[in-house]
């Protein structure tokens, strides 16, 4: 039987696990190692989020950002937002411990997605929470088509990831392509909003699955771009972090209408989420 970590978990009860490695990303960005008690392992899903917790500080969701394949240690990307949790957790260091309650939400089901061509849209730190499912789909390449990665962001500075996104370019069953909306005097790639990397691609739109990650504001005109290569509806999914508070359904932080994108989402099927007000 596996070690699951919350097989008999109350779901209300944080596990107490440890850091095994911090990484800086960038100057408000670090990524977290975390070990759970005895090996246990998260079992979650690409997509879904747990809640992190420090005790004298509060409790925040935070996006899962490394592939089932790589448990029992799991991956976290932290914001340094100037709030009490995120701000205490860039103190922290190898070795520290805090709570850990999940995994929660909805994730990628990648059953429906095998055999597909896979693309990604990434903006900012979009890219986080959709790492997981990059990360699941490079791992086990048999199983899906294409792999096609849009990354934006602002500037070169705030680029996540990097050791990765080297790998991407050098791995041959990946297609990358990044722009930035401002550069800097060393940067030699693309210049502009993260939608125009999406025309020049060529796709077979029937068996391509699009998966967007990002700002609220990226979303509306992503959807166009993906609506402009007549990618039809029910191929796409969005990822959509909305005010998420408890991740149980219960403080309503995250409600839009009879929705919570904690339980229900954060990983929504197009189809549905286009019928959500003020969802994108």
């Amino acid at each position: 039987m596996e070690n699951l970590a919350f097989e008999k978990q109350d779901l209300y009860n944080p596990l107490i696990a440890t850091i095994a490695k911090v990484e800086d990303l960038t100057s408000t960005e670090k990524r977290f190692e975390i070990e759970l008690p005895d090996k246990k392992i998260l079992n979650h899903k690409p997509g879904q989020f747990v809640e992190v917790s420090i005790f004298g500080f509060g409790e925040a969701p935070i996006s899962i950002s490394s592939s089932p394949t790589k448990e029992p240690i799991f991956d976290l990307t932290v914001r340094n937002t100037g709030g009490r949790l995120t701000n205490k957790m860039h103190q922290l260091e190898a070795g520290s411990q805090l709570g850990i309650r999940g995994p929660f939400g909805n994730g990628f089901d990648v059953s429906k997605f095998h055999g597909k061509d896979m693309l990604f849209v990434c903006g900012g730190i979009g890219l986080a929470p959709l790492k997981s499912l990059i990360d699941y789909t490079v791992a086990r390449k048999n199983d899906f088509g294409r792999i096609i990665i849009l990354y934006g962001t602002k500037s070169p500075s705030e680029i996540l990831f990097p050791e990765e996104i080297q790998a991407w370019k050098e791995n041959k069953d990946v297609e990358f392509a990044m722009s930035v909306d401002q550069a800097d005097a060393n940067w030699k790639g693309n210049v502009g909003v993260i939608t125009t990397l999406i025309p020049p691609v060529e796709l077979d739109v029937e068996n391509t699955i699009a998966t967007v990650v990002g700002p609220p504001i990226m979303y509306k005109f992503v959807l166009m771009s993906l609506k402009g290569k007549r990618i039809p509806d029910e191929n796409i999914y969005l990822s959509l972090e909305r005010r998420m508070k408890c991740g149980v359904g219960k403080c309503g932080h995250c409600q839009i209408n009879n929705t919570y994108v904690c339980q229900d989402g954060p990983v929504f099927h197009y189809p549905h989420a286009k019928k959500l007000e003020e969802a994108v």
